[in-house]
C-alpha cells in the first residue's frame, strides 16, 4: 500500500468524482427566486424537478444525473446563505429548526460555512446528518411503531413519504442514500472524506432542506423527542491519567511523526485536539472517531495485505469500517491479522468503546444523534484523545522519531499492558461477582438485638444449622481441583473452609485475566447463565441487608406485632446459613468463570446438559 504521503485521497475514483467534481460540472444558473420565496419559503417543486429516475420508477433514483441536475441549485443556495449574516439566517429560519430539537446545531452550521472553514464545515455537516436522523426518527415513531436504525432506511420509508412526500424524500436520498448517492454521512463519519473534497455547497443545500422540512411539519405537527442515551459508564474507563495540556501538547507533537495519519487528514486531528483545549468535548470526538477508523484502515489493509479496502467501496461492496476491521475473520475467512498486529489490550479496549453492546458504543451513538452534545462529558473525551495517543505511538509509528522519555507517554502507554476488558458479558460477570463479594460483607454490619432485647428468644424456633462440614469440604476440594489448571498459586482446601475465607479468595481469583476476544457462543450461553445466578445471589442480598435494617429499626420502636418479631428473629437465625451458602455459590461460579474457555471444548451433549441443569452436571462431576 502506498505511504501516507502518497495517499491523494480515500475515496474511490468512481464516488471522487460523484462527490467532488459532478455537482460542479454543470455551469447553469438557478434563480434564487425559484427555489426560496421572500419570506424563506423553501419550494419544493423546483428542488424535485431536477430528480432523475430510472426506467420512470419514482423510488429508482438514477443518483449520478440526479447530483449533477441539483448542482445549479446548490451553487445558488450557497451562495443565497453566504449572503446572510447569522441574525438573518436565526430570524428566517431559526424557528424552522426547532422540530429537531437541537436548533443551535444548526446555527453553528451556518456560522462555519460562512467561516469557510473546510475542516470546520465538515464538522458541522456530521453534526447536521445525527441531529437529522434523530429528528425524522422522532417524526417516524409518531406514524410508526419500531424506527429503523439507519439513515437510509428512514429515508426509504413509506411512512416519512406519507408526511413529507416521497419526492422530498427522494431529494434527501440523493445526499444522504445508498453507497450510490453522495452518501456524505458514511463518508464523513466512517472517516473516507478529506476536509476538502466536500463541496460546501451540500452543506448549505441541507441546512436549507431540513428547514424546508420544518415547514412542511408546521408547528401544530412537532414530533415527541426521545431521551437521550445516557454514558452511564464513565467511571469504569477510568484506566489513563487524566489529560492535560502535556498530553495534548504531545498528542500533537505524535501526528506530525507517526505513520497511523494519513496526511490529507491532519487537519481533522488538529482541530479535535484544539476542540478538547477549548472544551468543546463533543465536537472533538466527533473529529477523532472517523480518523481512528481511517488510520486503523490503513494497518489493517497492510498486515492483510488487501490495499483495495483503503478506499471507499462501490455500489456493490461493502466498507471497510470498524465492524470489520475489528472482527475475527475477514469476508474471506482468512484469519484478520490486525488483533495480532494490536495485541488483546488494545483490541479489548477498542471493542469496549466502539462494539459491546453494554459498552458506551460511541461512535454509534454519537453519528446517530443518540447523544446530548451540549451536555457532552469530558471523560468520555479524555479516554478517547487517551486511546488515539496509544494508537499513535504503537501502530506503526517511527518510534525513533517518538522520545519514549516522555513520561506522560510512557504512563498512557503502560496503562494498556494489563487491560481486560469491562463491557464484554465476562467482564459484566466479573463485575457482578465483586459487588456480590463487597455485599456478602456487608452482612457482618448487620445490626442485631442484643440478648437482653430478646426476651422472648426461647419461643423464636431453633437455630439454623451452617451447611454440613463435611459438604463444604467436598465443595471446596471440587473447585481446588478445577482451580489447578488455571490459577499458579497452590491452595490449601482447609485455609478455605470459611465464607471468609472464600470471599476473599474469589476476590484473588477475579484478578486473574480472562481473554475475552471472539468467544464462542457456548461460552457466551454459560456467562448468560451464570450472570442469571450472580444477580439473584445480588437481589436476596440486597433484600437481606435492607430488610434486615428495616426489621431492626422497627424492633428498636416497638413497632413489631408478636407473629412479626418471631419472624424477624427466625430471620436473623438464617443469616449465618444464608451467608456460607451464598459464599461458596459466589466462589464456584467464579471457578466456573476461570474454566470458562473449557465450554468450548464440550461436545453438544454435555453442553446441553451443562446450560439446562449445571447443578447436576457438578453433582455428576463430583461424584466420579
Amino acid at each position: 500500500m502506498a505511504t501516507s504521503e502518497q495517499i491523494t485521497t480515500c475515496l474511490s475514483e468512481t464516488v471522487h468524482h460523484l462527490v467532488c467534481r459532478l455537482g460542479l460540472e454543470n455551469v447553469d444558473n438557478e434563480d434564487l427566486s425559484h427555489i426560496v420565496t421572500t419570506s424563506g419559503q423553501v419550494c419544493w417543486e423546483t428542488i424535485t424537478i431536477n430528480l432523475c429516475t430510472l426506467d420512470m420508477a419514482e423510488h429508482d433514483l438514477n443518483y449520478a444525473e440526479s447530483v449533477r441536475l441539483l448542482g445549479p441549485v446548490c451553487k445558488t443556495v450557497h451562495s443565497y446563505l453566504l449572503s446572510l449574516s447569522t441574525k438573518q439566517f436565526n430570524d428566517q429560519y431559526g424557528v424552522w429548526f426547532i422540530w429537531t430539537n437541537n436548533p443551535e446545531v444548526f446555527i453553528e452550521v451556518f456560522e462555519a460555512i460562512k467561516s469557510s472553514q473546510h475542516t470546520t464545515i465538515a464538522l458541522g455537516l456530521m453534526k447536521l446528518t445525527a441531529c437529522l436522523e434523530r429528528a425524522l426518527g422522532n417524526v417516524y415513531l409518531m406514524i410508526g411503531k419500531d424506527c429503523p436504525f439507519l439513515l437510509r432506511d428512514l429515508l426509504a420509508s413509506k411512512e416519512l413519504a406519507t408526511v413529507f412526500g416521497q419526492n422530498v424524500m427522494n431529494v434527501l436520498r440523493v445526499f444522504l442514500g445508498s453507497p450510490q448517492s453522495l452518501n456524505l454521512r458514511n463518508i464523513l463519519w466512517h472517516g473516507f472524506a478529506a476536509p476538502t473534497e466536500i463541496p460546501p455547497m451540500y452543506s448549505s443545500m441541507l441546512l436549507l432542506l431540513t428547514a424546508g422540512l420544518g415547514q412542511k411539519l408546521q408547528r401544530d405537527f412537532m414530533p415527541r423527542h426521545r431521551p437521550y442515551f445516557r454514558l452511564n459508564q464513565l467511571e469504569e474507563l477510568v484506566i489513563f491519567p487524566d489529560i492535560n495540556e502535556e498530553a495534548i501538547t504531545l498528542a500533537e507533537d505524535l501526528i506530525g511523526k507517526s505513520d497511523f495519519v494519513v496526511e490529507i487528514m491532519l487537519p481533522y486531528w488538529r482541530e479535535a485536539f484544539a476542540a478538547y483545549r477549548n472544551q468543546r468535548y463533543a465536537d472533538c470526538v466527533i473529529l477523532l472517531l472517523p480518523q481512528l477508523e481511517t488510520g486503523l484502515r490503513k494497518i489493517f489493509t497492510i498486515v492483510n495485505d488487501c490495499p483495495y479496502r483503503f478506499l471507499t467501496a462501490e455500489s456493490t461492496t461493502f466498507y471497510t469500517t470498524f465492524d470489520e476491521m475489528l472482527a475475527k475473520y475477514l469476508e474471506n475467512n482468512d484469519t484478520n491479522q490486525l488483533p495480532k498486529t494490536l495485541g488483546d489490550p488494545i483490541m479489548e479496549i477498542l471493542w469496549d468503546l466502539l462494539n459491546h453492546q453494554e459498552g458506551p458504543r460511541i461512535r454509534d451513538h454519537l453519528s446517530h444523534g443518540e447523544l446530548d452534545l451540549k451536555k457532552f462529558p469530558e471523560e468520555m473525551a479524555s479516554h478517547v484523545v487517551a486511546v488515539a495517543i496509544v494508537l499513535l505511538y504503537c501502530c506503526f509509528g517511527n518510534r525513533n522519531k517518538i522520545s519514549t522519555e516522555n513520561k506522560f507517554l510512557r504512563a498512557i502507554v503502560s496503562s494498556t499492558h494489563s487491560y481486560c476488558s469491562r463491557f464484554h458479558p465476562i467482564g459484566r460477570l466479573k463485575q457482578q461477582l465483586q459487588h456480590c463479594v463487597g455485599g456478602l460483607r456487608k452482612w457482618d454490619e448487620i445490626p442485631r438485638p442484643s440478648i437482653g432485647q430478646v426476651a422472648e428468644g426461647p419461643r423464636s424456633g431453633p437455630r439454623m444449622q451452617n451447611i454440613s462440614g463435611c459438604l463444604v469440604e467436598e465443595l471446596v476440594s471440587y473447585l481446588m481441583k478445577r482451580l489447578q489448571p488455571v490459577y499458579d498459586e497452590e491452595l490449601n482446601i482447609s485455609q478455605h473452609l470459611s465464607a471468609e475465607e472464600q470471599l476473599h479468595l474469589v476476590t484473588k481469583l477475579l484478578a486473574s485475566s480472562i481473554s475475552t476476544l471472539y468467544c464462542p457462543r457456548i461460552v457466551l450461553e454459560v456467562v448468560a447463565l451464570l450472570r442469571k445466578v450472580v444477580f439473584q445471589c445480588l437481589t436476596v442480598s440486597e433484600h437481606v441487608t435492607s430488610g434486615a435494617a428495616t426489621r431492626y429499626q422497627q424492633w428498636l420502636n416497638r413497632s413489631l406485632r408478636s407473629r412479626q418479631r418471631q419472624n424477624y428473629l427466625r430471620m436473623l437465625g438464617s443469616i449465618e446459613y444464608l451467608h456460607s451458602t451464598f459464599s461458596i455459590i459466589t466462589l464456584l461460579v467464579t471457578v466456573e468463570l476461570l474454566n470458562i474457555r473449557q465450554m468450548s471444548e464440550m461436545d453438544s451433549s454435555k453442553s446441553y446438559i451443562y446450560l439446562k441443569c449445571p447443578l447436576c452436571s457438578f453433582a455428576c462431576t463430583t461424584n466420579k
